[in-house]
């Protein structure tokens, strides 16, 4: 900008800059550069005595993509009282985009009636941006009839037309609209795989970014993005990989977004040191990448690792932000770091000025929640300077039922509800507390008022990937084309079982019922069948990772039932030996070795280091299957531990 205002002073000097011409590149330069002025531009414009069509567009253009475009709205409301000037087809557009991103229907409503007056209404790009306007306002239909109207839609009407039925869930529309499109560019294909993630739908996603890849279409950046997410998400290891790979192979450039996105990826696979590697290989690091791993090497159970990297952070002069915060305070919170976490949370304001917000609070209350500190939870949420939320409230619910203390853990399931009241989460919550303590007639009656507000229990669903593709079970799924081999599998591991001794836990079913019921319904839970189906379709020593949709919890005959079944079964078969890795959402972890040699075998992480040897000496000593929730950990058998490395 110096050399530009050196440049704009000869030509006033010399007397050039009345030539519109000049003055207008002056201006284009000034706005349209990533170096440009804003304010310099519009200084520019008020000086030229007669500035045209072109040179307000100009302006308009750099108001309309700027971080403020309610002021492409108030420049056109200036021209129009102040000027003889008349906007032309190539301003609407740019007046629409704006409209578009503050949102401003009624705004857009009227650039609408003036279009059709100045006989616009025709133009596919104004159309374009009419459709995204109302689209984005909640106006579906008139997006749709404003498509159907147009005589020869371009790519970017179907991709638009696409992102407004992604917007509101319509899938099919969407996709109707996309396979109808005679050349599908890079651009539509990356709209319909960011719906997909964006609404969890992460197996279409990966499937659509498959189809895409085998159409030598070359994805760019925002569809490697949404599809290394839509891999975190599902576990979709060995793709992210191959991702990975692919991008290497094609000399793609690892921008910070890139390379942070496969950060997220194998942390939330468990593969810590590979997202190490690539944290280590990126050039540039910027705050979200370093906060990234801040946050996955806390929820893997390396809170000090976390904590170190934080320090690290900031001797490479990387100033946090609020999200590195949440991370620094969940490995706190899962290393037991009571007084640490306390420090850091006051170190926001003090050292690094800033203010602390519900999700920093959320994690003190975790923080103590866990420690077995209720009564600090709980003053933790009286001294918020904001009202509490369900995150909040839930967090000291989990505590409450970790440590037994239901009486108050159904005062604040009551209250969850009334936070909100169409959750299905919340009802199921409050149901499960009521049947721990065998409250049997407020279970049904808990299960009518779902059933009279049509509300109804997300189903879980397991996610397991092999050989590049990734399955997906519910409870008693028979739509798997294994379906007979994966539940004769599961009877043989019974059968086997009850052998040896073992009977279900029924009495961990928290649904009122027959105990054959009962024992039916454990054994066919989602994550069993998705580790049958592993041990169906891989070797010995193979790693088989599963993911939850929904979060864990940790008693023998639920989730960790699943886990004990396949353990047991395993010890008495050599040859089944197999590593195991559940991830639940919220992201919880659970890692361990279904093996039968030496101790050399157990798998610890997440717990402070006095608390794991104290583990691994009791572990020799005894023979018995123990369970505990203080931490989410367990002892499983003598030589298999298994620990939540992340739940929250």
């Amino acid at each position: 900008m110096k050399q530009l205002s050196q440049i704009h002073g000869v030509t006033i000097k010399t007397g050039i800059f009345g030539d519109n011409f000049v003055a207008s590149r002056i201006l284009s330069f000034s706005a349209l550069s990533p170096n440009g002025s804003l304010p310099y531009s519009r200084l520019l414009f008020s000086h030229i005595r007669k500035p045209d069509i072109f040179t307000a567009n100009t302006l308009l253009r750099a108001y309309a993509f700027s971080s403020n475009p309610i002021d492409a709205i108030l420049f056109y409301i200036h021209i129009l009282e102040s000027s003889n000037l008349r906007f032309d087809v190539h301003s609407f557009p740019l007046l629409l985009k704006a409209c578009s991103e503050i949102p401003c229907l009624s705004f857009g409503k009227a650039l609408h009636c003036q279009i059709y007056k100045l006989g616009f209404s025709t133009e596919v790009s104004v159309l374009n941006f009419l459709m995204q306007i109302y689209g984005y306002c909640g106006l579906k239909d008139s997006a749709k009839f404003l498509f159907d109207k147009i005589p020869e839609y371009d790519d970017a009407s179907c991709n638009i037309m696409m992102g407004v039925f992604l917007r509101y869930g319509d899938f099919e529309s969407a996709c109707e609209v996309f396979r109808e499109m005679p050349e599908r560019n890079v651009v539509s294909w990356s709209v319909m795989i960011n719906g997909y993630v964006q609404h969890s739908r992460f197996k279409e996603g990966l499937e659509l970014f498959q189809e895409m890849l085998e159409k030598k279409v070359e994805p760019n950046e925002s569809v490697v993005v949404n599809a290394l997410s839509a891999c975190a998400h599902i576990g979709a290891l060995q793709l992210g990989e191959w991702v990975e790979g692919y991008l290497r192979k094609k000399s793609f450039r690892f921008t910070v977004r890139v390379g942070t996105s496969l950060i997220d990826m194998y942390l939330k696979c468990g593969c810590v040191e590979k997202a190490l590697n690539v944290f280590d290989e990126m050039e540039v690091k910027n705050v979200h990448a370093w906060s990234a791993m801040v946050g996955g090497l806390a929820v893997n159970g390396r809170g000090e690792d976390a904590l170190k990297l934080f320090s690290q952070m900031d001797m490479n002069g990387v100033r946090p932000n609020e999200v590195t915060f949440i991370g620094v305070l969940n490995a706190c919170s899962h290393s037991g770091l009571v007084n640490e976490g306390k420090v850091y949370f006051d170190s926001m304001t003090s050292i690094y000025g800033l203010q602390p917000n519900i999700h920093h609070y959320c994690c003190m209350v975790d923080l103590y929640g866990r420690a077995g500190l209720l009564n600090e939870a709980e003053e933790v949420i009286k001294s918020m300077p904001m009202t509490p939320n369900f995150a909040v409230w839930g967090a000291l619910l989990n505590a409450c039922r970790v440590h037994g203390d239901t009486e108050q853990g159904e005062q604040i399931g009551k209250k969850l509800i009334e936070l909100e009241p169409n959750h299905s989460g919340r009802y199921v919550t409050l149901s499960n507390l009521y049947a721990i303590k065998g409250k049997w007639k407020d279970v049904a009656e808990l299960r009518k008022v779902m059933r009279d507000r049509g509300i109804s229990k997300t189903p879980g669903c397991s996610f397991i990937e092999l050989k590049g593709r990734v399955h997906e079970f519910v409870a008693g799924d028979n739509s798997h084309p294994q379906s007979e081999e994966i539940y004769g599998k599961l009877d043989e591991m019974i059968n086997k079982l009850k052998v040896d001794g073992y009977s279900p836990k029924t009495s961990k079913v928290l649904i009122e019922m027959e105990d054959e019921q009962k024992e039916t319904a454990l054994c066919r839970h989602s994550e069993k069948l998705a580790i049958a189906f592993g041990l169906i379709n891989t070797e010995p020593g193979t790693t088989i990772r599963i993911t939850k949709n929904l979060r864990f919890l940790i008693v023998l005959e639920c989730t960790g039932g699943g886990i004990q079944m396949v353990l047991a079964y395993d010890l008495a078969n050599p040859a089944l030996r197999r590593w195991f890795l559940l991830r639940s959402n919220p992201m919880a972890i659970f890692f361990f070795k279904a093996w039968t040699e030496s101790s050399t075998n157990l798998v610890l992480g997440g717990l402070p280091r006095p608390l794991s040897i104290i583990l691994l000496f009791f572990a020799f000593l005894s023979s018995r299957i123990f369970s505990k929730e203080l931490d989410c950990w367990q002892l499983i058998h003598p030589q298999l531990i298994v620990t939540d490395m992340a739940q929250k």
